[in-house]
């Protein structure tokens, strides 16, 4: 299996993992739910009470679970070849980069304003970093 196919198959499962964990917590922000968090590993509960878990009554975890089905989307179209295949690279590469830098404000926010650290926010920053990291990986290989 060459590099490229591997880095692809790489950003599907994180995009997966992703979507799962932005699902999660969309259901858990939707029905006024607490979230699973094991006791003495971050405090789930205060950040996605804060005013910063959504914007204009939207969660933010809605928002991640639409960035990472469109990856899923635009990673599925680029085996059909139905949009060129710059387009899809370029694409997820965009939409992830967007996904990096809002991550890591949402990162400082849980640390400097909320004072708390959801473990699932974590989790979905990661895996968002990783499929942008493999994206960046497979557009600087295809301009080599």
């Amino acid at each position: 299996m060459n590099l490229d196919r591997k880095l692809k198959i790489g950003a599907l499962i994180f995009s997966l993992v992703g979507l799962i964990d932005s699902l999660y917590l969309t259901w858990v922000k939707l029905s006024h739910t607490e979230a699973a968090c094991m006791p003495g590993i971050g405090n789930c509960q205060s950040v996605n009470t804060s005013p910063y878990a959504a914007i204009y009554g939207i969660p933010i975890a809605l928002l991640g679970a639409g960035a990472y089905l469109s990856i899923l989307i635009l990673l599925g179209l680029e085996q059909r070849r139905l949009i060129p295949i710059e387009f899809n690279r370029l694409g997820v590469f965009g939409i992830s980069l967007i996904g990096v830098l809002y991550s890591a404000y949402l990162t400082y926010i849980e640390v400097a304003v909320i004072h708390a650290i959801c473990p699932y926010c974590v989790i979905s920053a990661i895996a968002m970093l990783v499929v942008f990291v493999f994206t960046l990986m497979r557009l600087l290989k295809t301009q080599a």
